[in-house]
């Protein structure tokens, strides 16, 4: 099989909840990602054989949103493309499905990542069509429904974290330290620009002003052991996972340009990484799976 390689990959920045991105919806924020994409490498974008791209909120977003993206990013309508959701494995799963492709000969060269505005997600009127209105029993919060929600068990996301948590011993205080080193790290590397070669500006507006965002909005500069501690559980009055040690609600983008390592060679383009080896594996939906 060809050997398979990345040679470009960005992303925008990643926005809070309802911050200065929620304004712009998914397609708007990953056809951005794949426009970057082709002007930093420098690769024709007819020679591009398709673009794959994870979103789990899609209602409301129109057919196919990596077909969207990619052909607003600047892409040929000869360029197929589809769209993953696998929750939040999405994007890796879209990886997994281009190196398939560029192994197998399928295709030469794949954009593949996610996509996703959490803030613009609307809600559903179920049974709308039928003279239904809206109120608590039929009004559905899509970004919860469909993003956040154990289908299978019927309760939050979250849950799931708490099971993980009591199954494998992982304590609040393992958890909250591990929060910490992580908001640490991510401050770390804005202060000192490590992300800036990665990050796509953003042009928004802000206050009926233009403005640039360039930077993560979700690290927070004040985090602190003493803070996440006085933070109480959100999904288990008895539980462990809190607001400040669990995953965040975010808007963003972040693609990948892939390869074979001969077309790389053929095009003088340098290997960032290579793709050794991906599985995909099923768990018990109680366990976030």
């Amino acid at each position: 099989m060809k050997e398979v390689v990345i040679v470009g990959a960005l992303r925008t920045p990643i926005g809070c909840f309802q911050g200065t991105l929620a304004r712009h919806s998914a397609v708007e924020l990953g056809s951005m990602v794949v426009k970057a994409l082709i002007e930093r490498t420098g690769v024709d974008a007819n020679a591009i054989d398709e673009v794959i791209l994870g979103q789990v909120l899609t209602a409301g977003a129109g057919q196919n949103p990596a077909r969207q993206s990619a052909i607003k990013g600047g892409l040929p309508t000869t360029v197929s493309a589809i769209t993953i959701n696998d929750v939040c494995g999405s994007g890796l799963k879209a990886l997994h499905l281009a190196t398939q492709a560029i192994q197998c000969g399928e295709a030469d060269i794949v954009i593949a990542g996610g996509q996703e505005n959490m803030s613009r997600a609307p809600h559903v009127l179920n049974d709308s069509r039928t003279g239904a209105l809206p109120d608590a029993d039929n009004l559905v919060d899509s970004l919860v429904h469909d993003g956040l929600w154990d289908a299978f068990n019927d309760y939050h996301i979250g849950v799931t974290a708490e099971n993980l948590a009591r199954e494998y011993g992982i304590s609040r205080e393992l958890q909250d330290a591990y929060a910490l080193s992580s908001q640490q790290k991510a401050r770390a590397a804005i202060d000192t620009g490590r992300f800036k070669d990665e990050i796509v500006p953003i042009v928004t507006q802000r206050n009926g002003q233009t403005a640039i965002v360039d930077t993560d909005e979700q690290p927070r500069a004040d985090a602190s052991a003493e803070g996440l501690a006085l933070l109480h559980p959100a999904f288990d009055s008895l539980g462990s996972v809190t607001a400040g040690n669990a995953s965040s609600i975010n808007d963003g983008a972040a693609a990948v340009m892939m390869m074979s390592e001969a077309k790389a060679q053929a095009l003088g383009l340098p290997v960032l990484a290579r793709i050794r080896a991906f599985a995909s594996v099923g768990v018990d939906p109680a366990l976030m799976g």
